[in-house]
């Protein structure tokens, strides 16, 4: 009797435990350290991992079709429950494929744990076509890494990359497993470790009470936790308070918006527009951030977007407790009683006439059902929604953290496991949408309510702006063709159709409406594609 069929015999010989194989007591490790879900696109190596999970029912295991959109889902996941799913990827091609929505994830300081598949240890150095260096891969993307030597590390190293996942602020951990560690005996299963804790805020409370105080120009630049409902709450009572302004990061991990909440404006995506908005400012108080770049350098055009007569104060770093810090803050000015200027709720009309980025807008913040989950990667086609949805529905709002293009749909995935009782809407530009549409058929299969709205505009709208931005002017059919997504056009209906996604093609604001509308009221996924003129 072989070690699996063993381990799967619940009358085994003389009174003894059935053995474990090490990729067993990897998944019962995970299990009883939180860790329930698996977004897996596995290959030879990983089988006795793919058994493993067969054999632990509270494991989920979702399956995706590109490895960008087993890494983007289990992005998604995390920023919405909070805690780390993993991902089951193959050997370093397998890893590579999904490196840049992990580096979305750890821009967004995502809980993350990937357990990638490795040749068995003693085949490693016979160089198989398939040998990589994976520690080469998973470092630029990785807080953590290790791969497991032997059977009986596994447990113990799986325990390990899940704290590590979960380090605050969030990070990426990678576990490489060889074959012959997960399928040699390994009687370890490694119990529940205790969540890590964020550090005392470092800031300086009374220096910044005084400069809150005084008759300074102060703006709070801030991101991370704070900027969820409670957070969002003392800032408003700050900016009551002291007349302080606020700003987010341009692009945020996970903010709670609408109804009932504080609007949070963002730092514009383009330098100018950003340094103008810091212009008026002596004073930058970073909550959960760093001093502000522009996303590219352009010539002529300063990197650092904060004016040299503003200067930038760290009220609290990324990985420190944020909420403490706002809470002590608010104490120390008085702030407590103030108004924290949440939001009404105003719903604009439903739009008519001809189809645009911003009608688009109006009618998600018409229609937008409660408790929605938001994620944003529209590109130059969602400038209007954040102005228009403020006033919404109370929702959650995701964004592409990273600059790699792709996380939309994927994360979309990783949300609605995460909570099946919200709708997710999906809002994606046609361009980046291409990078992981298969996760579309992730969607069908896993029947999860998500609408996604294709703004289908077919171009790189915004490599179009920046290719004059930069300097490189009067573009060619050449250069033109590089940008445009023509001859033939996209065809999102049939895409997603093929891949079991109801869909609808919309021309007008008015058919917009409706098909918004319905899928909303429709269990399981839907893709409306909106023709942009």
């Amino acid at each position: 009797m072989s070690t699996s069929d063993a381990t799967n015999d619940k009358n085994a010989p003389n009174g003894k435990k059935p053995a474990l194989s090490g990729a067993q007591s990897l998944v019962k490790t995970l299990i009883a350290n939180d860790v329930d879900i698996c977004f897996a696109n596995p290959g030879t190596s990983e089988m006795h991992f793919v058994a493993a999970l067969d054999t632990e029912p509270q494991m989920r295991c979702v399956l995706g079709l590109f490895e960008g959109v087993v890494t983007g889902a289990a992005d998604g996941y995390g920023r919405m429950a909070d805690k780390p799913a993993c991902t089951l990827l193959h050997l370093g091609p397998g890893l590579a494929n999904g490196l840049a929505n992990l580096h979305n994830a750890r821009r967004a300081n995502t809980p993350v744990v990937n357990i990638v598949g490795e040749h068995a240890t003693y085949h490693r150095e016979l160089d198989a076509p398939l040998t990589s260096d994976i520690e080469g891969f998973a470092r630029p993307v990785s807080g953590w890494i290790k791969t497991s030597m032997t059977a009986t590390d596994v447990a113990a190293d799986g325990a390990a990359a899940v704290t590590a996942s979960r380090q605050p602020p969030g990070q990426v951990a990678t576990l490489i497993l060889p074959a012959d560690t997960a399928w040699n005996e390994a009687e370890a299963v490694v119990p529940a470790a205790p969540i890590p804790t964020r550090a005392p805020h470092s800031g300086d409370i009374d220096g910044i009470t005084k400069l809150l105080l005084s008759d300074a120009k102060c703006a709070f630049l801030v991101n991370g936790q704070v900027v969820r409902a409670a957070g969002l709450d003392m800032l408003g009572r700050l900016q009551t308070a002291t007349g302080a302004a606020l700003f987010g990061d341009t692009f945020i991990s996970r903010t709670e918006r609408g109804a009932g909440r504080v609007n949070l404006p963002r730092l514009p995506y383009f330098a100018e527009q950003a340094q103008e908005a810091l212009a008026p400012f002596e004073h930058l108080i970073l909550v959960e951030t760093k001093a502000p770049v522009s996303f590219f350098a352009y010539p002529g055009v300063p990197s650092e977007i904060a004016p040299d007569s503003c200067t930038c104060h760290v009220l609290c770093l990324p990985h420190e407790d944020g909420i403490g810090a706002l809470a002590a803050l608010v104490d120390a000015v008085g702030a407590a009683k103030a108004d924290n200027q949440a939001a009404g709720l105003v719903l604009p009309g439903e739009p008519t006439g001809e189809l645009t980025p911003a009608s688009i807008a109006q009618s998600v913040a018409h229609l937008m059902p409660e408790n929605a989950i938001v994620v944003n990667e529209a590109a130059t086609s969602g400038f209007a929604i954040p102005g228009l949805t403020y006033q919404a529905a109370p929702h959650d709002w995701l964004e592409l953290t990273g600059g790699a293009i792709g996380m939309g749909i994927p994360a979309s995935t990783g949300a609605a496991l995460a909570c099946p009782d919200r709708r997710v809407l999906s809002l994606q530009a046609d361009g980046s949408g291409m990078y992981t549409v298969q996760g579309l058929w992730t969607q069908a299969r896993e029947n999860l309510d998500i609408t996604t709205v294709i703004f289908a505009n077919r171009k790189y709208a915004i490599l179009q702006v920046e290719f004059m931005r930069v300097g490189a002017h009067n573009p060619g059919r050449k250069a033109m063709d590089m940008l445009q997504l023509d001859r033939p056009d996209l065809d999102w209906v049939a895409l997603a159709t093929g891949m079991g996604v109801p869909a609808i093609r919309v021309t007008d604001a008015e058919s917009f409406n409706r098909a918004l509308a319905r899928s909303f009221a429709t269990p399981g996924p839907y893709v409306i594609e909106a023709c942009l003129g």
